[in-house]
Parts: structure tokens; C-alpha cells; sequence
């Protein structure tokens, strides 16, 4: 009895307390109590290691996107998830990784942060804040912040194959071993072995609500050898792809790619938005003349990506070269070529004839046989490039 009157004067103290909070007009000051609450309260919980177990309110700003994610969330999906979120509210925080006294990282939920940020009735129901959890308490390398991040994509069972591959790549490059990275992303080994065959761009064209003139539909994968960890990067690796009999076709591996280096396969382009992306895209595309005067340059400055995508008959080669000329005049990556749809049925077509005319330029400055349309956007294309 006397324990139970105990807690009662405690819990009787505690709610007076709370009460008081009612009368705090500042959001800010309200919000930084409620947070050092929580924080002060799970050094007691039993559940203390679960990042869930503390939930913190921070400013939108305050936390940034990472540079390595590969999942993508479909136009439909992210209105979707903009209405779930309106009528449901925030049901899942955002997992970061602290990487600063007031800075933190995503590692699951860029999707979420940006409604948070990008809808004004969202921002404004949650005064500019974001609901996060701590996924560490002190800030780690960018290994493990990008392992943690795939393991939360895998698990969801959504991750792009072309961003899965250049985080491959980077961790190689970081001395991580095939081993390590099948242990820390919850792959196998033949797994990553494909991925690096393929040099991270096997599924350039990937998403569904891409045009059928500007992304690969249908696609179809062939079987190819390994190779060993210690050719990743050499001059003489050779990647196999459906059309290898083509006796015109060229390969090249990717840190030759011009486009790569541009930044045609990033996932974001800084200081723009998603829609601004699009909007970006579907205005170069529209502007016939600095359309074709960009593929005049790509066809020319890009020698070693024309010739690896432009030799690939098995492939979208109109896709290639309007994402290409894209890329390289406005930075914009290829993964926003969904603003193809905000274009006219007119323009569309325009738009292709005006890529197949210099498609045919670089075929006949090559003395190779230039062709229609119809071959340029083959109905069985090849996602293996």
C-alpha cells in the first residue's frame, strides 16, 4: 500500500507538472521540453537499445537526405503516401543517423521527410518539424550509414538495381570484400557478382510509369560468367549482354561512360525538387532546337557511352539519347524521365524523330546502316547494357 501511494504522489506530481505545459505558447520551447522528456525518460526504459522507443520531433531542416539511397517511390505511390499521411498522420518515424548536435541523416523514410517538407498542409500541421528515431548514439562512417540503409530497403524487398550497383561499386572501392558486403546488406554472393558485372547500370530504363518511347519495356536477362573480385575496374573485363553476337557492338565499362560522370544514373539533382526535375525534363524535350542542338554535342563529346549504348540494338536507343541530352544540358538524371508524360502525344513525337535523326547521324558517321524508328525502340529489349 504505502508503494502504491508512493507512485500516486509521483504520478499526481508528474501530471501537474504536464499540465503547466498547456500554458506554453512557444512551439519551439514546447517542442525542445517534450524532447528532453522522452530522451530523459529512456535512460530508464527497458527497452533503451530500440531506437523506436524514443521518438524525436526535429526541424525539417535539420534533417537531410543521404546520397546513396537506392529506393525510388513512383508518382502514384507518392501521392499515396502524401494522402496517408494527411488522413492518418505520421504512423512511422523517420530512421536517421545522427550526424551532428542537432543533425541528422536519413536512413529510412526520405519519402516521408519529403512530404514533411514539400506539402505545405503537412509543414504546416507539424510547424516544420519531422518525427525521427536515432537508429545510433554517435555519428558512424558512411559504411555503415549506407548498410543500414539497404537493410531497410531489402527488407521492404524495393531497391533500384542500377543505384544498388554503384553503392557495390563505392564499397569495393572502400576495401570491403565480397563477403562483407553480402554480410552487412543481406545479399548473396552471386548477387553481388552480377551487379558488378554489370558494371551497376542493368536496369537503366526499371521504372513502369516511364513511356514506352523513353523506357525499356519487356526486358529480358541472359546468363553470364563470374568474374573475380580482383578484375573489378580492369580494362579487360568483359560484360556480357543478350546481343553479344552483334558484330558491331562495343563495349566499354563504366568509368569510361561520359554520361556517368555527369551524373546521368544519380539519384536526385541538388537544389531542385522532384516535380521541378520532371517539369525540367519535359521543358528541354518540348524545345526541339536546343533538343537537337545538345544531341549534335552528345553525339560528338560522349564517344565512349555512344558507343556501348549506341551499338546495343537490343536496346532503347531513342530512351538513351533523350535522357542523355537531358543530362547533359540541364544536369537533371536520367531516373526523372517520367516528365516525358507531361508532354503533349505531338511533342512526344517530335521529340523522337528528332533523337532518331541524330541516332542515324552517329550510325552513318560510323558507316553502319541507319534505320527506322520501329528499330530503334525494339519491342524485346535487353536490361543488361
Amino acid at each position: 500500500m504505502k508503494d502504491k501511494e508512493y507512485w500516486n504522489y509521483y504520478i499526481d506530481k508528474v501530471t501537474r507538472l504536464f499540465g503547466e505545459m498547456k500554458e506554453l505558447e512557444d512551439v519551439e520551447i514546447k517542442v525542445d521540453l517534450i524532447n528532453k522528456i522522452r530522451l530523459g525518460l529512456q535512460e530508464y526504459s527497458p527497452f533503451k537499445n530500440e531506437p523506436v522507443d524514443c521518438v524525436q520531433w526535429v526541424r525539417n531542416e535539420n534533417v537531410g537526405a543521404n546520397d546513396y539511397n537506392p529506393n525510388s517511390v513512383a508518382p502514384p505511390e507518392m501521392k499515396l503516401l502524401h494522402l496517408s499521411i494527411s488522413e492518418d498522420g505520421y504512423t512511422q518515424p523517420i530512421v536517421t543517423w545522427k550526424t551532428g548536435e542537432n543533425e541528422f541523416e536519413v536512413i529510412d523514410g526520405f519519402h516521408r521527410s519529403r512530404v514533411g517538407k514539400e506539402h505545405d498542409d503537412i509543414k504546416k500541421r507539424v510547424s516544420g518539424y519531422l518525427p525521427v528515431v536515432a537508429a545510433n548514439k554517435t555519428e558512424g562512417d558512411k559504411n555503415a550509414r549506407i548498410a543500414s540503409t539497404i537493410r531497410h530497403n531489402r527488407a521492404r524487398g524495393k531497391h533500384k538495381v542500377d543505384a544498388m550497383s554503384d553503392i557495390i561499386i563505392e564499397l569495393k572501392n572502400r576495401n570491403w570484400r565480397n563477403e562483407r558486403i553480402a554480410r552487412e546488406l543481406g545479399m548473396d554472393e552471386d548477387e553481388i557478382l552480377r551487379l558488378c558485372q554489370v558494371t551497376g547500370l542493368s536496369g537503366l530504363f526499371s521504372d513502369d510509369d516511364f513511356s514506352r518511347s523513353w523506357e525499356v519495356e519487356n526486358s529480358v536477362q541472359d546468363e553470364f560468367e563470374p568474374i573475380d573480385e580482383g578484375e573489378i575496374g580492369s580494362e579487360d573485363i568483359e560484360v556480357r549482354t543478350v546481343n553479344t553476337s552483334d558484330s558491331n557492338r562495343v563495349f566499354h565499362t563504366f568509368e569510361k561512360w561520359e554520361c556517368h560522370k555527369a551524373g546521368f544514373y544519380a539519384s536526385t539533382k541538388y537544389g531542385m525538387s522532384k516535380d521541378e526535375c520532371e517539369q525540367s525534363y519535359a521543358d528541354f524535350l518540348s524545345d526541339t532546337k536546343r533538343f537537337a542542338d545538345t544531341l549534335a554535342k552528345v553525339i560528338v563529346e560522349w564517344e565512349k557511352s555512344c558507343e556501348h549504348y549506341l551499338t546495343n540494338s537490343a536496346m532503347n536507343r531513342i530512351a538513351w539519347l533523350g535522357q542523355a541530352a537531358v543530362c547533359y544540358a540541364t544536369g537533371v538524371p536520367s531516373g526523372f524521365s517520367v516528365g516525358f508524360y507531361l508532354m503533349t502525344n505531338e511533342q512526344q513525337e517530335e521529340a523522337n524523330e528528332t533523337a532518331l535523326i541524330y541516332l542515324n547521324k552517329w550510325l552513318d558517321s560510323r558507316g553502319m546502316e541507319q534505320i527506322a524508328l520501329s528499330g530503334a525502340m525494339p519491342t524485346r529489349q535487353s536490361t543488361i547494357y
